[in-house]
């Protein structure tokens, strides 16, 4: 036990839970210099010699310089320090914690400007559609570092990677269709996120980009940003979101509105290919909706969290030391004594407190 103590004190890690009790350390001591002693002032109360109490009673009849058994003061001292939680640092852990590292990749075009949505009852632009879906998604995501790059005629992040999940959906609600141009920079968004993921441990980088339209702008092909996603090991799931021909969907009725289908769909299916993801179609909101619950659903990766120290309890070590050393303080050792020398312990009774 001494050596376990040492190497407690020397660590450096240690302490007592409730130290205070430390105190009650010196009172035995205490109560026996200043209490007035204990004196019978009628007969003498006799017992049997070799007792723990008619030991007790010799060895506290001593004299008043021999003081309380020093066995039994030891044990009472071993008591408090059990008492006062005596504690000690583990090794540092780091428990896991849920997260993954994503990007959200939104079309910003002009063509996200048609009305062809409903949230409720209400007709809405795709834009708007999609900003109410993907806040719905960010309250799920709690943990995960998040950014957003919009896109149009150029690429532009407007968030860098961050858990502050409420600044990226504030973000994304101040943006409008044609702020960064009318037309739509696929490969540009694609290699603009890359670049950014980059940054994250490899396994966690996921890239969800959605759009309405083909690539006709920017300096990236599309597939060419794909074997740059695909070499930097960033998974792209594609949404490809729009109703077919421009159809506006009121009560499950599709009402074509006219004009030609003007989403890529073949070039998002081999971006998701290539980097391992998944294409998507949502014709309407609902659609929207439910393929970002399916993207929530995705296995996690687990990132190693804060690290901590764990307390671990050292009081059974001076309880069970506490123990032996009363057990030993009240063995008959003048009986034994005794013996050794040929005596019978001094006779049948001994006299306590005269």
């Amino acid at each position: 036990m001494s050596a376990w103590w040492s190497a407690w004190l020397a660590d450096g890690a240690g302490g007592f839970a409730w130290p205070a009790l430390l105190l009650l350390i010196p009172l035995p001591w205490l109560v026996w210099r200043f209490a007035p002693p204990l004196r019978a002032r009628g007969a003498a109360l006799r017992m049997p010699a070799g007792t723990p109490l008619a030991t007790l009673a010799a060895s506290g009849s001593a004299g008043r310089g021999a003081g309380m058994p020093w066995l039994l003061w030891l044990a009472w001292a071993l008591l408090c320090v059990a008492a006062a939680r005596p504690q000690q640092l583990g090794e540092p852990v780091a428990p896991p914690q849920s997260a993954r590292d994503l990007m959200l990749a939104v079309d910003l075009s002009v063509s996200m400007g048609e009305e062809d949505m409903l949230i409720g009852r209400r007709v809405v632009d795709r834009l708007t559609a999609a900003k109410a879906v993907i806040a719905d998604f960010l309250e799920r995501r709690d943990g995960d570092r998040i950014g957003l790059v919009v896109f149009g005629q150029r690429a532009y992040a407007m968030t860098p990677m961050t858990r502050d999940r409420a600044s990226v959906e504030q973000q994304l609600e101040d943006t409008v269709v044609g702020l960064v141009g009318r037309e739509t920079a696929i490969g540009d968004a694609i290699g603009l996120s890359v670049k950014r993921l980059q940054q994250q441990p490899q396994g966690q980088r996921v890239l969800i980009l959605l759009t309405d339209g083909v690539n006709n702008a920017g300096q990236l092909s599309p597939l060419k940003a794909a074997e740059l996603a695909r070499d930097a090991d960033v998974r792209v799931h594609t949404i490809a979101f729009g109703s077919d021909e421009g159809a506006l969907s009121v009560f499950g009725f599709r009402m074509p509105l006219g004009g030609e289908p003007m989403i890529d769909e073949a070039v998002l299916r081999e971006i998701a290919d290539m980097t391992g993801g998944r294409a998507f179609r949502a014709r309407d909101t609902a659609e929207l909706a439910g393929i970002y619950a399916e993207i929530d659903r995705l296995e996690p990766v687990e990132l190693p969290g804060p690290q901590l120290r764990p307390r671990i309890e050292r009081y059974p070590v001076p309880l069970a030391a506490a123990a032996v050393v009363a057990l030993l303080a009240l063995l008959p050792w003048r009986r034994w004594r005794g013996r050794g020398d040929g005596n019978d312990g001094g006779g049948d009774v001994a006299e306590v407190a005269r």
